[in-house]
């Protein structure tokens, strides 16, 4: 087990306060709960650039994935900037509505959830075979017609990696050794081992989602802010600013409810 740094040596730009918010998976309470929070910190804040930095999977899991992309597409509150990562949820949800042949995959990972709160039911659908794929079609072409022109274009514009001072943001993490201009979306998107273990330096502290966590994970070269919201209610908020870092929290409810 990795022994929790006293001090992380990294440090926010100058004048600014960084809000690095974990995955949301579909829980449009939990994020509107986060951003009051937030606002409320903010207001207190001396720093007059406020950024939120959103580490991806925004859809799948949780009941209301629509309402989660039309919150985000609409725009940071006023005084905050954005930035809003790609996550491997989204991902695959492109995907499918690109090829709906390796839809089994997204359905099984939450896409049934999304498709539904977007007005569409999913067949039963098991793998392989000529009927399974006609009903992925079908599903597909509905759902293309549900997604809204503005969800479409919000997910088409979702990046793998930003930085910010002594910081880089990625959703999933990078692949240790690998200079960070030759990270392949992939692993930005996906990646675990051998970046959760690595003791590697990587030129900087990465902050990242995509696995879940009881509790905050502060490690020398890493931070990990998914808490699990879908499942435990906690929808995490890294604040960062000079060299400090802080955790906003929505409150947690019971393990194994959805939000």
């Amino acid at each position: 087990m990795w022994p929790v740094p006293e001090t992380i040596s990294a440090h926010a730009p100058v004048n600014t306060r960084i809000y690095a918010i974990g995955d949301i998976h579909g829980c449009d309470g939990l994020l509107a709960e986060l951003l009051d929070l937030i606002r409320a910190d903010a207001a207190e804040a001396p720093e007059s650039r406020r950024l939120l930095l959103f580490l991806g999977d925004y859809v799948d899991r949780g009941p209301d994935s629509a309402a989660v992309i039309e919150r985000l597409r609409r725009g940071p509150p006023a005084g905050f900037e954005a930035v809003h990562l790609m996550g491997n949820h989204e991902d695959l949800m492109l995907d499918f509505l690109a090829d709906p042949a390796g839809g089994g995959v997204w359905l099984r990972n939450g896409g049934r959830e999304t498709a539904a709160s977007y007005g569409v039911a999913c067949p039963d659908i098991r793998r392989g075979g000529a009927a399974e794929l006609g009903k992925l079609g079908a599903l597909r072409q509905a759902l293309d017609a549900n997604v809204p022109a503005s969800h479409r274009a919000f997910l088409g514009g979702l990046v793998p990696l930003h930085r910010e001072g002594d910081y880089l943001f990625a959703h999933a993490g990078i692949r240790p050794g690998v200079a960070v201009t030759k990270q392949s979306v992939e692993d930005l998107l996906w990646i675990r081992e051998p970046f959760l273990s690595s003791s590697h330096d990587h030129g900087a502290v990465v902050v990242h989602g995509h696995t879940p966590v009881d509790a905050v994970e502060f490690r020398f070269n890493r931070i990990n802010v998914d808490t699990g919201a879908v499942w435990t209610g906690r929808l995490t908020a890294l604040v960062l600013h000079g060299g400090e870092r802080r955790l906003i929290q929505t409150r947690a409810i019971r393990r194994g409810r959805p939000c």
